[in-house]
């Protein structure tokens, strides 16, 4: 029997909430409605989206789409886990009212993604003496999301201080089962780590799944360059999934043994000047589906 996949992505092909003006003028409606005429069942928030679930749930019943998750910023390492759950509150709320099952969670502190400034070689690191009480602070935070009826899933990513392999695995070991992972297989691969190692290792708490491909000359560059993530972006290093370097199938086929029923989500940030968004968002669709009917996901 098929797993329980869902397909979805996310509005940064549309509009970047990092580089705001990247996409800036496109409306929300734009958005909505080429996410829908891809052939997407749901979508992430992002920065045009209003905040009240009374308001958000007509606009995306209009273009029948679920809300997938949201982005959260956290800040363990300089606040105390009631100023946390603090902090969290208005996102959760919203995330449950919209029958969401994932909060999609980074840790922020010092990070530097945002900053095109600032090259990733400069990105921070958790101190030695720091990593036992984040992790102990984050399976707090797992807990309390959960007790809200979803799944804290825990985002990697370029630029912040769980970005590599082996602090992915980390980070895992010294938390509860409670916080999931989010495996994004652009940012791993950007990394320098293995989506299918990490896959393997992580199965059994993969909650959440974002695919982005990366495109290997632009990522050469990048590194060779110690480019800021921004710049990297801005150049073209993600693409859609089928697009670039990432091998999918090995990949799919762990999350199909692994039993993985949740979203699998086109989050592949670009230049919308450079690369249309409704042209990406459907070559990524036909190919991430093409990929999850060949392992039996869906």
């Amino acid at each position: 029997m098929a797993n329980k996949v869902t397909f979805g992505t996310n509005p940064i092909a549309w509009s970047n909430d990092d580089k705001r003006e990247l996409g800036g003028a496109t409306p929300l409606e734009v958005c909505l409605s080429e996410a829908a005429r891809a052939g997407y069942s749901g979508i992430e928030l992002g920065h045009k989206f209003p905040r009240q679930a009374d308001v958000l749930r007509p606009i995306l019943d209009r273009h029948g789409l679920s809300l997938i998750s949201g982005w959260y910023s956290s800040e363990l390492l300089l606040r105390s886990v009631a100023d946390e759950k603090a902090s969290l509150e208005a996102h959760l709320s919203l995330l449950a009212d919209m029958g969401c099952k994932v909060v999609v969670w980074a840790e922020t502190t010092n990070c530097i993604h945002g900053r095109e400034d600032v090259a990733l070689g400069a990105r921070p690191v958790i101190a030695e003496g720091d990593w036992n009480r984040f992790c102990d602070s984050l399976s707090a935070m797992g807990e309390h999301v959960a007790a809200r009826g979803l799944t804290l899933a825990y985002h990697h990513h370029m630029g912040t201080v769980i970005e590599t392999e082996a602090e992915i695995d980390r980070m895992m070991a010294g938390t509860s089962d409670k916080v999931g992972l989010l495996l994004d297989t652009g940012h791993l691969t950007y990394a320098g780590g293995s989506p299918l190692g990490v896959a393997k290792r992580h199965a059994a708490r993969i909650a959440h799944v974002h695919c982005k491909d990366v495109r290997a000359g632009v990522l050469a560059a990048a590194k060779a360059g110690d480019w800021s993530f921004l710049k990297a972006v801005t150049e073209g290093v993600f693409t859609v999934p089928g697009d670039g370097m990432v091998d999918y199938p090995p990949v799919m086929d762990v999350l199909k043994s692994a039993g993985y029923e949740g979203w699998l989500v086109v989050e592949a940030e670009q230049d919308p000047a450079k690369a249309n968004p409704l042209e990406y968002a459907r070559k990524g669709y036909q190919a991430l589906v093409k990929y999850a009917k060949d392992a039996g996901l869906a």
